[in-house]
């Protein structure tokens, strides 16, 4: 299974390519937009090295991986669905990570919930996941609200690794599960292919 375009009322995922690495640097290169990502700005070595590991990443599970997001062919940010990594991700088949990162001009217009509510779509779906959970710092409220905007609920707090800001604080892990996901947007009559 390849990595297919994906559509929302709004938005355009496209897979994660090479021809996207300028609009990675755009994003990556801002503060504000990786100050709970790694707490500061990444030059320009570091993005072609992110978007490195980005690709592969969309090659150790058939399907998963980044997209690249664009409302009427415009950047927006990108979106992951990607298999868990690291240590306070245990490698478990039929899991997946759920994450966001988008320009500053995007921000509270909705757009991260849109396409995280279609790659959750996607994972149970078309790719056949058990549970997609996302992680991010406790001290972020806005990337927390958009997870439970976007159908996830809490699972828990673990300390965090990260030596940035807020950090101290720990770091937060939201999930969902298929059968959760299937009760609502299927058995409910709500799932209509897109968000």
């Amino acid at each position: 299974m390849t990595q297919p375009t994906l559509e929302t009322s709004r938005l355009v995922l496209a897979p994660l390519a090479d021809e996207h690495l300028e609009l990675e640097v755009e994003l990556d290169s801002d503060p504000e937009v990786m100050r709970h990502l790694g707490g500061y700005a990444r030059s320009r070595v570091e993005t072609e090295e992110a978007h490195k590991r980005r690709r592969r990443a969309g090659q150790k599970v058939p399907g998963l991986g980044f997209w690249v997001g664009f409302v009427h062919g415009e950047f927006v940010g990108w979106w992951i669905l990607q298999p868990p990594r690291g240590p306070d991700q245990p490698d478990v088949d039929g899991e997946a990570e759920l994450g966001y990162r988008l320009l500053r001009k995007f921000w509270r217009l909705g757009y991260a919930r849109e396409g995280a509510r279609e790659l959750i779509r996607y994972g149970f779906a078309e790719v056949g996941l058990t549970r997609i959970f996302a992680q991010t710092l406790a001290v972020n409220r806005a990337s927390r609200a958009t997870m439970t905007s976007a159908g996830l609920t809490f699972a828990r707090e673990f300390a965090s690794s990260e030596s940035i800001p807020g950090a101290e604080h720990g770091e937060v892990e939201y999930e969902i599960t298929r059968d959760t996901y299937e009760s609502v947007h299927v058995a409910g009559g709500t799932h209509s292919g897109r968000t």
